[in-house]
């Protein structure tokens, strides 16, 4: 094997290995009884809030794809496309390096619907562009109304947040400004980037959006009532905290994102986050993962039926000799 092809599964790994580290000494003097009572006073509303949040989520995921079909033109039904996104997003969040194992899962079911390796390359992209820019967005809001969410990891003071926010709108405003007036595309080898058309990305700066807010609500339910910082909040902890998961390569984000949301809601109880985390991972990862599992046994299962009954090649024959004159 090439050495690249042990990068992520090191980095993840020491991701793992260090915020374990971290988290034991955040958490060692807690009991898990403690967290466990936190988790059972997670009330049937709350479970039931939190699953239409999961359940959200992740159809506003399979939309990032169905956008990244139209901006290449190509149409292939939706079914097919929610249940693609959502194997790939179960499958990404869990293992970790989610770039590289999503590709492998939309490169299979894509190629299958008749998309060159070019077109799944591109889908990628603009799927991971999408995401990019839903965080930038939020960050941004949230740091605008909530600038003393950073507090938590910098001790800075109101300006300095809302300042890069600023800037953070201000990208985002050059993205649709570029695509309002055309801007010429990027030409990088045989790949062509260019601007998406107004509507796709008028629906990116909506979809992207909802689709974190909506992931972020899922730890908001299941925090208990008393002393919550706020829904906004929560949302500004969450993008924060899943975004260092996802930069970390560590299945799961296992451990960085309980490190960052315990940094993040000091002013809660530990157990009563670490209990909501809890959901979160169940919820968001761990059911999701189970349900994965199933779509691309059943997937494999049906191609493999599929190239059983297509009917078999026949080898041409040989040509009768010519009789001799």
């Amino acid at each position: 094997m090439r050495l690249k092809e042990y990068i992520w599964p090191v980095i993840g790994l020491g991701a793992v290995l260090f915020s374990g580290w971290l988290l034991y000494h955040e958490v060692r003097g807690l009991s898990l009884d403690d967290i466990l009572t936190s988790f059972q006073a997670i009330s049937g509303v709350q479970w039931a809030l939190a699953s239409g949040a999961a359940i959200a989520a992740y159809g506003l995921l399979a939309l990032y794809d169905q956008l990244a079909l139209r901006h290449l033109n190509k149409n292939i039904s939706f079914p097919f496309v929610l249940a693609t996104s959502f194997t790939t997003y179960a499958l990404s969040h869990n293992i970790g390096a989610s770039v590289f194992s999503g590709a492998v899962v939309r490169y299979r079911a894509y190629t299958s619907k008749g998309l060159s390796v070019s077109n799944v390359a591109l889908l990628i992209a603009f799927c991971s562009f999408t995401f990019a820019l839903g965080v930038v967005i939020v960050t941004a809001v949230s740091l605008l109304l909530y600038p003393e969410a950073i507090r938590g990891y910098y001790d800075v003071g109101t300006t300095l947040p809302r300042v890069v926010a600023g800037i953070m709108l201000g990208l985002v405003a050059l993205y649709v400004i570029g695509s309002i007036a055309g801007f010429r595309p990027l030409r990088i080898r045989s790949f062509e980037l260019r601007y998406p058309a107004r509507d796709v990305v008028l629906r990116q700066l909506i979809i992207a959006p909802s689709e974190i807010v909506a992931a972020a609500a899922i730890i908001y339910f299941a925090l208990p009532p008393e002393h919550h910082p706020g829904f906004m909040m929560v949302v500004a902890i969450f993008v924060i905290s899943f975004s260092l998961a996802l930069l970390s390569h560590a299945p799961g984000g296992l451990g960085v994102l309980e490190v960052a949301f315990l940094a993040g809601l000091k002013g809660m109880a530990e157990t009563d986050v670490l209990a909501a985390l809890l959901a979160f991972r169940i919820l968001y990862l761990l059911i999701p993962f189970a349900i994965a599992i199933v779509i691309v046994l059943g997937f494999e299962q049906r191609s493999m039926w599929k190239r059983r009954r297509a009917p078999a090649q026949t080898v041409p024959q040989p040509l009768p000799p010519k009789p001799e004159a």
